[in-house]
């Protein structure tokens, strides 16, 4: 890649007296990013979704945590239930996110950081993906309970009780004679709240650098 190309996709650098005439106007893009990169490192450490199965046979419930890259909680109990009616067992779904996870989530605030040093559009580019991800993350979970749920295995004890399904992955649902009850996890909402800042983050990116881009492109053009 040409110098020039590469000066394109970076864009202009502010100079030092207009840097100290506006701090605020340059600083608060790099500011928001920075907060965003906070925010996902942390959810690294918590929950993402949590779910609890009420069951008769266990007074106190049966409890899941899904975290980036692990399962806890009631695992083995759970699966104990499923593989009466059919479902597979819990490990089996998202074996390659979950071994990647945090190594995206790296590669996530990498690029935010990169975002910060560019000031042309083009750090939209690498935004996107943290902003997506707290959906895609949704996505694959839903894709996940599906594919379990509709694809029970026949010759499982319990097979002819209960009909093909899809668990819900936020709210309540309704399998039989157990009821779930979903919702997100504090690292997700962390995620989410990453996601808006970043949104607000593009806003004033674009309101303090186009103008040197506009300024830079016209210098050139005459």
């Amino acid at each position: 890649m040409s110098t020039a190309m590469i000066d394109r996709i970076v864009g202009p650098r502010v100079e030092p007296s207009e840097l100290s005439q506006r701090t605020l106007r340059y600083g608060t893009p790099s500011f928001l990013l920075l907060t965003a990169r906070v925010l996902l490192l942390v959810s690294l450490f918590l929950p993402y979704w949590h779910m609890t199965l009420h069951a008769p046979q266990y007074p106190d419930n049966l409890h899941l945590t899904a975290y980036i890259n692990s399962l806890t909680g009631d695992v083995a109990e759970i699966n104990g239930l499923n593989h009466y009616i059919g479902m597979r067992p819990l490990e089996e779904a998202a074996q390659f996110e979950r071994s990647v996870g945090v190594y995206a989530m790296i590669a996530m605030v990498v690029l935010l950081e990169l975002a910060a040093f560019i000031h042309t559009k083009w750090a939209a580019l690498l935004v996107i993906p943290a902003i997506l991800f707290p959906g895609v993350f949704l996505l694959d979970l839903h894709l996940w309970m599906s594919h379990f749920g509709q694809n029970l295995d026949p010759t499982a004890p319990l097979s002819n009780s209960i009909e093909p399904f899809v668990p819900p992955i936020l709210g309540e649902g309704i399998i039989g004679q157990f009821k779930t009850v979903a919702s997100g996890g504090l690292g997700f909402y962390l995620a989410c709240a990453a996601s808006v800042v970043q949104i607000v983050a593009l806003y004033f990116h674009r309101r303090a650098y186009r103008p040197l881009v506009l300024a830079e492109r016209a210098s050139v053009e005459s």
